[in-house]
């Protein structure tokens, strides 16, 4: 009885290896599928302010439900590793006077594509329900990323919405 079990175990060890060699050869042959490892980012230097009157995001406000404002959040993100993160997505808890959430039940608020290796500044655009409590706060930021994209990219010709837009640089003047 001793060594019929000892045999099932080894033709079982066979079996596992055969279908492990196969399993990565498979992977292999369609496409050389690699994981998208994350990467934790350190952000600092925070501001949230309005989107400046010019800016594709400003809207005016026209004192009727569902209208938004619009808010810039920027800041500068620490990329620590050699090799650029991509598919950035920036992390934060923003908060009215009253110290209640002003996005609900959202943590993401926003991506910020590529980042090369070291200090990078960025920015982005958050839509505020019209008429919510100010001061606005912001906590708990952070920054996500992967090392291969995670997502499809917009094309040269893709049109989009202003929220997606690239963020104009602040004047230091």
């Amino acid at each position: 009885m001793h060594r019929s079990l000892a045999a099932s175990w080894r033709t079982s060890l066979r079996f596992l290896r055969r279908a492990l060699v196969v399993g990565l050869l498979l992977g292999s042959l369609l496409g050389g599928v690699t994981p998208a490892l994350a990467a934790e980012l350190g952000v600092r230097e925070v501001v949230l302010e309005p989107c400046p009157r010019g800016d594709v995001g400003a809207q005016p406000e026209q004192g009727r439900s569902g209208t938004a404002s619009c808010y810039a959040l920027r800041g500068v993100v620490a990329n620590p590793s050699r090799r650029e993160v991509v598919d950035t997505d920036v992390y934060a808890v923003i908060l009215d006077a009253s110290g209640e959430p002003v996005l609900q039940n959202r943590s993401r608020v926003g991506s910020i594509g590529d980042v090369p290796p070291g200090d990078s500044a960025f920015g982005l655009r958050l839509a505020v329900p019209a008429g919510t409590p100010g001061p606005l706060q912001v906590r708990h930021v952070k920054a996500r990323g992967f090392s291969t994209p995670v997502r499809r990219r917009a094309g040269e010709n893709d049109e989009l919405l202003p929220l997606e837009q690239a963020l104009e640089p602040v004047d230091p003047a």
